[in-house]
């Protein structure tokens, strides 16, 4: 089938928004009409990735929208019709997807981030037969469809918002998740947020909703204001001596922190405001090797990286959609939506900061 995408030609490039061509879905997949996509930052972070992520390709990996074809086989439990957000993509037969980790599923890397398997067939092609890279976290959903392995999809109720839902599969599932899955946080425990962004802001929010002592640390005011307003305790990234404005805000050092800005500067300091036994967990991938200051990691304080919240989409989706039903996890606030043709306005505005969340809508043949 023919249809509009937005396709990234080079590293430098603006994307284009052009016709593709898609092939229909086989045994486990299904086809799904996109009502709206989240952009991310893995998705900018494309640009920087040194040739690793193959082009031309389409991006975008926090689609949401309604099944329109299937192929069959054993996911066939999701048909025509339904409603669904797609996450990441993973194998489902290697130790970790079997034993409920599909975020470090042995494949990932293959199937979410360098364009899928060699050995499958082709997916896309643009208008005049070239290839473009198969899959982008098993969606490629900067587009009007997407062909998607039925195990990235999670069935919602069609009563939802569908176009604003998509950030659940990424974004807001890595930052709730790293709060309820990762640290298993909830009353009486302390948690620091370095970055006040679309992850780091879902992370406020799923604290919140636990009862946790929040701290968040941003250098910009506006997302510190945005931090209070969900919960958090704001504090400048350049506050004098910040691990000691850290431990008296936290009754002596936070048990928890999560960083979504990937500064050395800023990790060593808040490895320093932990408590005894206390973790960091990192979301943001480090560019430049982390040197780590005398004492940063004594008395039992630990670090490690946390991947897409430790989460298996189709139990954390629905319990994130419940809270927000609840009034609890207000992630459509984040969200400024743009049509798929201003994409490139959409990724200015996040480099610049004046968005927290895009969400693209393309435009929709049925509704």
């Amino acid at each position: 089938m023919r249809f509009e995408a937005a396709v990234l030609r080079s590293y430098e490039s603006p994307f284009t928004v052009e016709e593709v061509v898609l092939r229909e879905p086989a045994a486990g997949e299904i086809l799904v009409e996109i009502a709206g996509t989240g952009m991310c930052r893995t998705d900018l972070a494309v640009r920087r990735s040194a040739g690793r992520s193959p082009l031309p390709a389409v991006l975008g990996h926090e689609g949401a929208g309604v099944v329109v074809r299937t192929g069959g086989g054993p996911d066939a439990a999701i048909g025509v019709g339904d409603h669904v957000v797609l996450s990441f993509d993973s194998c489902g037969h290697c130790r970790n997807c079997r034993g409920a980790a599909p975020a470090y599923c042995d494949s990932f890397a293959s199937l979410n981030l360098f364009g899928g398997r060699k050995e499958e067939p082709p997916r896309l092609t643009d208008a005049t037969g070239q290839a473009l890279a198969p899959r982008w976290f098993g969606q490629s959903s900067f587009a009007g469809y997407a062909l998607v392995p039925a195990r990235n999809a999670v069935r919602v109720d069609p009563a939802l918002p569908l176009e604003l839902l998509g950030p659940l599969g990424c974004g807001s599932l890595t930052g709730a998740g790293a709060v309820l899955n990762t640290f298993r946080a909830g009353p009486g425990d302390t948690l620091v947020v370095l970055g006040a962004g679309a992850v780091g802001l879902t992370a406020v929010m799923a604290a919140t909703a636990a009862g946790v002592l929040t701290v968040a640390v941003d250098r910009h005011p506006e997302r510190l204001a945005s931090a209070e307003r969900f919960g958090a305790t704001p504090l400048p990234a350049a506050t004098p001596d910040l691990p000691e404005r850290i431990r008296r805000l936290t009754d002596g050092g936070a048990q928890y922190a999560l960083d979504t800005t990937a500064s050395p500067a800023l990790l060593n300091k808040v490895l320093h405001a932990l408590r005894p036994t206390g973790s960091l967990g990192l979301v943001a991938r480090l560019h430049a090797p982390l040197e780590l200051e005398p004492g940063t990691l004594d008395r039992g304080r630990s670090i490690r990286h946390i991947c897409e919240g430790d989460a298996v989409p189709g139990v954390l989706i629905p319990r994130l959609l419940g809270l927000w039903r609840a009034g609890r996890f207000p992630f459509d606030q984040l969200i400024r939506t743009y049509p798929l043709a201003g994409i490139n306005e959409a990724e200015r505005d996040c480099d610049a900061g004046r968005v927290v969340k895009p969400v693209l809508l393309p435009e929709r043949t049925s509704r």
